[in-house]
């Protein structure tokens, strides 16, 4: 595993991809905007699994992984490129699965966008008031194009009083959409952890979203040389260094004001406990 503090930034995957036989790769971020496809990046994910090995999609999306391919319709973006795909919301549903095992009835306050409810659907589940619920699962803001965090925090301190657990579908903090940063349902899960609430995980950077993916990896007949690339040093990156994985940093997207910055960057991942192979500013081969 390679262990340099200050990564080299290269100018494309083909100058490591020798190096390994399998990839895990980000998706938001790396692959599109949620607006627009990167064409080179998906172009680069599909050269590698020609020339070396199988590619795994690992996404922090609250939905299952089908609803990450159906966005992959709407922006135009092909299926040819990968192997599986991994989400934080299908570990999610495998969470709520086990709690509504032998017929339970779980009452759950919902926080988050409707087009997420595929996340419990056809489960045993009643949707309940704060005063009601067992606890809560939130895949994200209401209205993530105008609100915040902090416009949560009455909301929170009613589920902290109760001490209901919360679960988070999807640990990111903040996610490119367009032009736009938007907060995620990790923002308010932190905000939640400060008011001394207890939160659930699921997804990247934790062990057990990195251990489906590789399994993917050996099912589709990788070796034992994978490449994680990702754009978030708190959720990719410190998740492969975690697995003992080597990790390709995507600089641009939420981070793209660095670019112009080597030293800023390696101080960005030193602050935060991290290090990567290279850098590159967006993923191409």
């Amino acid at each position: 595993m390679h262990t340099k503090s200050s990564p080299p930034l290269i100018a494309g995957l083909s100058e490591i991809a020798s190096e390994y036989d399998g990839v895990i790769c980000d998706v938001w971020g790396v692959l599109h905007n949620g607006r627009e496809k990167f064409a080179p990046a998906i172009d680069a994910m599909r050269r590698f699994r020609a020339t070396r090995g199988p590619v795994v999609l690992v996404s922090n999306a609250p939905r299952p992984p089908e609803g990450v391919t159906a966005l992959f319709d709407k922006l135009g973006i092909p299926h040819d490129f990968y192997d599986s795909v991994v989400t934080s919301g299908g570990e999610t549903r495998e969470d709520l699965v086990r709690r509504t095992a032998n017929g339970r009835r779980l009452k759950l306050f919902y926080l988050g966008p409707a087009r997420d409810h595929p996340l419990f659907d056809g489960l045993n589940i009643e949707l309940a008031e704060v005063n009601d619920a067992e606890l809560v699962l939130c895949t994200g803001l209401y209205d993530d194009e105008t609100e915040t965090p902090d416009d949560y925090r009455e909301l929170l301190e009613h589920f902290r009083l109760r001490g209901l657990p919360f679960l988070c579908a999807n640990p990111d903090i903040v996610v490119q959409r367009g032009d736009k940063l938007i907060y995620c349902a990790g923002a308010i899960a932190r905000l939640y952890e400060t008011m001394g609430g207890e939160v659930i995980y699921y997804g990247k950077p934790y062990a057990p979203i990195f251990v489906a993916a590789t399994r993917e990896l050996h099912r589709h007949r990788a070796g034992n040389r994978p490449l994680i690339i990702g754009d978030g040093p708190e959720t990719d990156i410190i998740g492969a260094n975690r697995a003992g994985i080597d990790a390709l940093f995507i600089v641009g997207g939420i981070h793209g004001a660095l670019i112009a910055d080597p030293s800023g960057i390696a101080r960005m991942l030193s602050e935060s406990g991290v290090h990567a192979r290279a850098l590159m500013p967006a993923l191409s081969w």
